[in-house]
């Protein structure tokens, strides 16, 4: 039953497709109405805009001249920047000597040794890959690779 109707859906999206495709076309009607009609009659003139009177523009005042600043008489000079006074800055004591706690002895870490890894038996085939296609996504950038591929 899921089988069938799966069909018949395909079947039928099918020929909604082509319905839609092929039965929206207007090239023929268009033809035809090019064909069949007659040339439409030139369009009645327009008539002209009449001119926009330009206004009257009142003409810019002159602006007032802008009076000198008068040269400032009667300031005071300004006062000298007074000294500061030396002053003598007693001597920082010395500091104290302390005595330093002893040294920690360093710990002493024990020497490891691993069993030797084991050998790979000889029976084994060794496998070729066949080479990796390359693929290609459009908009990304290919970067090569940093490190040379891994040897076999």
């Amino acid at each position: 039953m899921a089988l069938s109707s799966t069909s018949s859906r395909t079947a039928m999206s099918i020929v909604v497709a082509l319905v839609l495709v092929l039965g929206t076309s207007t090239c023929h009607a268009a033809r035809r109405l090019a064909d069949d009609t007659e040339p439409a009659a030139a369009p009645a003139a327009i008539p002209a805009i009449p001119a926009v009177p330009k206004p009257t523009v009142p003409a810019v005042p002159t602006v007032p001249q802008i009076p000198a600043v008068p040269a400032v008489t009667g300031v005071p000079p300004m006062p000298a920047v007074p000294t500061v006074p030396a002053v003598t800055m007693p001597k920082v004591p010395a500091m104290p000597t302390a005595a330093l706690p002893p040294v920690v002895p360093a710990v002493v870490v024990p020497k490891v040794t691993l069993p030797p890894m084991p050998s790979v038996p000889a029976g084994i085939p060794t496998v070729t890959l066949p080479p990796m296609p390359s693929m290609s996504i459009p908009g990304v950038p290919t970067i090569p690779f940093l490190a040379p591929p891994p040897k076999a």
